[in-house]
């Protein structure tokens, strides 16, 4: 992978794209997303904001990490300057053109759901899929009221 490639995959599914070569800003299904790169490091990131870190209770911020480990898969979340993050990180030159979508669809998805099931995808590792009923009752909990972006 290189910017160019890179470049190509995020026009590919961006609604709105900004930015430079190594520094993008789009949007992608009404979720605002950053692509940064660093290509003499050999780093990338896709990152979407989801709200400031000083709306985060206690418990959210367990449900948080709590969801690291099992339902955000390869995105995980992240605060830096005071606010939230969906965070994909990966070395540049080794992510393929496939795992450049699913990062933006992980980063996406982990973004949407935050609050409710913090997963990036339907799988969550180790356990039942979101669609999954246990006890009758599904593993979907009731969304948390939080103040987003």
């Amino acid at each position: 992978m290189n910017n160019q490639l890179l470049s190509e995959i995020i026009h590919k599914h961006a609604d709105t794209i900004n930015g430079e070569t190594g520094n993008w800003k789009f949007i992608h299904q009404n979720v605002l997303m950053i692509c940064v790169t660093d290509e003499q490091n050999n780093r990338m990131r896709i990152i979407s904001p989801i709200t400031e870190s000083k709306n985060l209770d206690e418990d959210l911020l367990l449900d948080t990490l709590t969801a690291n480990f099992h339902s955000a898969l390869d995105v995980k979340y992240a605060i830096s300057n005071g606010i939230l993050w969906s965070a994909y990180v990966h070395p540049l030159k080794e992510l393929t053109p496939e795992q450049a979508e699913d990062a933006i669809s992980q980063v996406y998805y982990a973004a949407k759901t935050f609050g409710t099931t913090f997963s990036s995808t339907k799988l969550i590792f180790g356990g039942k899929s979101i669609n999954a009923q246990e006890n009758d009752q599904k593993l979907e909990p009731e969304e948390k009221k939080l103040k987003r972006f």
